[in-house]
């Protein structure tokens, strides 16, 4: 670390897990509670190794496929959403389902619905190989077109130029998103979207959390989450072109003293997929190193709360 006393630890927040993570992670545990181990779950409840491994040793069992769970088992769906396909998959196999998809995703997914009821091509920005992408081209998967960058922004050809709407992966970077669609209006202007677009709230004010911590003088940010954590990911980059050093990390471990060789003030913040007991880790890590501990104690006030699937709602 640097000779300077002038050395601290700044809890960024908001951080850490959103209400969609909240309520998925708790319909495990409850449904874990209420049925009994084994609960079969479709992918990773929520993209951190953390949780996945920590619901792994109470009973869940993480399936690639609802073809892998035996018939008439129960099956939960990951937070990310699922295509169409999968819940006919489900009904043959004569499987219980409770949906864990986050509302927000759920609100991609009828959009999708109604644009392609009005025959439009949907371009669905994101990225091709995430869960979330790929539940949502689901729904339409003849008229979905994914469009990952300005360049294919710039390049997309639809069949009727004057009947396109476009719809977002909720965890992207919010100033991509918005060159991304920037482009996509200047082409087809007739172009039809949410108005209050579809990054949700907590990928948003988790950015803005970083880049405020940046302005306010962060040479380092400290982002826990997974490798495969689309908004973990983005923060990450958010915190790069704000002008700061970012890194992604899952944990203490995670953490190379060659980054803390200049860093006065670091900037700790988490994904939405990540618990708080690794944020708290880390930052103990960084106080027996030498840096004072400020920022926020509580890792979210946002006050949004999404209600549990009615299958377990009631289970306590």
């Amino acid at each position: 670390m640097p000779e300077s006393a002038t050395t601290q630890i700044d809890l960024v927040a908001p951080r850490g897990y959103c209400a969609g993570v909240d309520r998925a992670i708790e319909t495990v545990e409850r449904a874990l509670e209420e049925l009994s181990p084994p609960v079969y779950v479709r992918g990773e409840i929520v993209h951190n190794r953390h949780v996945v491994e920590t619901l792994t040793a109470r009973g869940a069992i993480f399936v690639a496929s609802e073809a892998e769970v035996p018939v008439g088992a129960t099956i939960i769906l990951s937070a990310h959403g699922v295509a169409p396909e999968v819940h006919a998959n489900c009904a043959a196999r004569g499987l219980r389902v409770i949906d864990a998809t986050c509302p927000l995703v759920s609100k991609v997914h009828a959009e999708v619905r109604r644009y392609a009821a009005r025959g439009a091509t949907v371009l669905l920005v994101g990225h091709t190989d995430h869960d979330e992408v790929i539940g949502t081209s689901g729904e339409a998967p003849e008229r979905v077109i994914v469009v990952e960058n300005v360049a294919q922004a710039r390049t997309v050809e639809v069949p009727d130029p004057g009947n396109v709407a476009v719809t977002t992966q909720t965890t992207l970077s919010l100033d991509d998103t918005a060159e991304i669609v920037r482009v996509l209006h200047a082409r087809f202007p007739a172009l039809q979207m949410s108005p209050n677009g579809d990054i949700c709230y907590a990928t948003q004010n988790r950015q803005d959390a970083v880049k405020s911590a940046v302005v306010a003088g962060a040479d380092l940010v400290l982002v826990v989450g997974s490798q495969n954590s689309s908004n973990s990911n983005r923060m990450v980059e958010v915190g790069r072109a704000a002008g700061a050093e970012a890194h992604l990390i899952e944990n203490a471990g995670s953490v190379d003293p060659a980054w803390l060789d200049h860093a006065h003030r670091i900037a700790l913040t988490a994904g939405a997929s990540a618990p708080e007991v690794l944020v708290l880790e880390v930052a103990a890590l960084l106080e027996t190193l030498g840096y004072d501990r400020t920022g926020s104690d509580a890792p979210s006030a946002e006050g949004v709360f999404f209600a549990l699937p009615r299958d377990v709602r009631n289970s306590r």
